[in-house]
């Protein structure tokens, strides 16, 4: 059924690529593009760089900040969502013990990051433990809730998870947070192309998300969502010419964060490509199909295996993207046997000291890459 949009992406035909979500997949018109652009900018490196790179990147950002629900001054290009966070974490201003409340669902190299702000400033980072299965969102606020107190300076959550996959109820956070004066920050990396974005009615004060995952952007493009009302305090993690700008525009938020000394900005000057791509492909649609391949899926790993799962069969709770538990089993093993003996590229990981496997599905899988994996794990796992 997707043979049609398979052939539009530069993947190898011999692999079935199921971890979309580790890096994204770009469309070949996408890529095309994007080196289109970085052949026009070797063309003319001083024309480009120095006369023509502001006006293309406001026009650039002005596509993405339509695509995700925000006024063209709250977005800025990052080259990806690590990058973004560290800029608003050492922003902060944090003092001996001010609290970071997050969940034990997040992104390695986040933690890692405000765990080294942390160790810097005398704060904590607490997580918050959000136990498996899931049921509802309101119990799920609640848990999490509870773990606010008066020492708690910011709240930060993922919107989707990378290690459970789940879409957390971030409005509703994001909502008691600004009720409680409270700072809130987003990690979208998974949220952009894979479900709709409308950040002004999220309310989260800073959001960051890729354009090279779900999106299907080039690898390079990502971005940070900043109200107004907290451009002011955010530092620039890199000091270059928009600092004290000769030439001010009318945002000191974009002057001070879009430009970082001389690099390569094709990757975001192609993003709007991949929002072009998804539109003119029906991505909503694309979107309900792929949910239904990753729900159809767990369900038959779960029968494999006997486990249950860790969330309600719901689009409220995962899109395109699953985690499924697994038995006792070495991971690594497992993995590297997936694709060196059936070329099934899927991430299998301890989380918790739980087995997990994480399964994406794009508008480039079919039924048949579910059945190779399913296929697969039941020879790969009999006793």
């Amino acid at each position: 059924m997707h043979d049609s949009l398979k052939s539009e992406f530069l993947l190898d035909p011999n692999v079935v690529f199921l971890n979309h979500g580790a890096f994204g997949a770009c469309p070949k018109r996408v890529f095309d593009d994007y080196q289109r652009w970085q052949l026009e900018l070797e063309r003319q490196p001083v024309e480009f760089l120095g006369r023509r790179v502001t006006t293309l990147l406001a026009e650039a950002r002005a596509k993405l900040a339509e695509v995700v629900g925000a006024a063209t001054d709250e977005v800025v290009y990052f080259p990806n969502p690590t990058t973004a966070i560290n800029m608003v974490a050492r922003s902060l201003n944090l003092k001996p013990g001010d609290e970071i409340l997050t969940t034990g669902h997040e992104y390695g190299a986040m933690d890692r990051t405000w765990r080294f702000v942390c160790n810097r400033t005398g704060a904590r980072y607490i997580h918050r433990p959000i136990r498996l299965p899931v049921t509802s969102h309101e119990e799920f606020v609640e848990a999490f809730w509870a773990g606010t107190t008066e020492r708690t300076r910011a709240i930060f959550i993922s919107h989707i998870t990378s290690p459970t996959a789940l879409i957390f109820p971030v409005q509703e956070i994001c909502r008691r947070a600004r009720e409680a004066g409270l700072l809130s920050v987003v990690d979208g990396a998974h949220a952009p192309g894979q479900i709709p974005l409308n950040l002004a009615e999220l309310g989260a004060d800073l959001y960051t998300g890729a354009c090279h995952k779900w999106l299907c952007g080039p690898k390079g493009s990502a971005f940070l969502y900043a109200r107004r009302e907290v451009q002011a305090w955010l530092e620039p993690l890199v000091v270059s010419w928009g600092w004290e700008s000769e030439t001010p525009s009318d945002s000191r938020f974009v002057d001070h964060h879009e430009w970082q000394g001389t690099r390569d900005v094709a990757a975001f000057l192609a993003t709007p490509a991949a929002i072009q791509f998804q539109a003119e492909h029906d991505w909503g649609a694309v979107r309900a199909e792929c949910h239904g391949l990753a729900s159809e899926t767990r369900r038959r790993i779960n029968d494999l295996t006997g486990l249950a799962p860790i969330c309600p069969d719901s689009r409220d709770w995962f899109s395109q993207m699953a985690a499924i538990r697994l038995p006792p089993v070495d991971v690594n093993a497992l993995k590297e046997r997936l694709y060196n003996d059936y070329r099934v590229e899927v991430p299998l990981f301890q989380w918790n000291d739980q087995p997990f496997m994480r399964v994406s599905f794009q508008g480039y899988n079919s039924r048949a890459d579910a059945d190779a994996l399913v296929e697969a794990l039941t020879r790969l796992m009999q006793p």
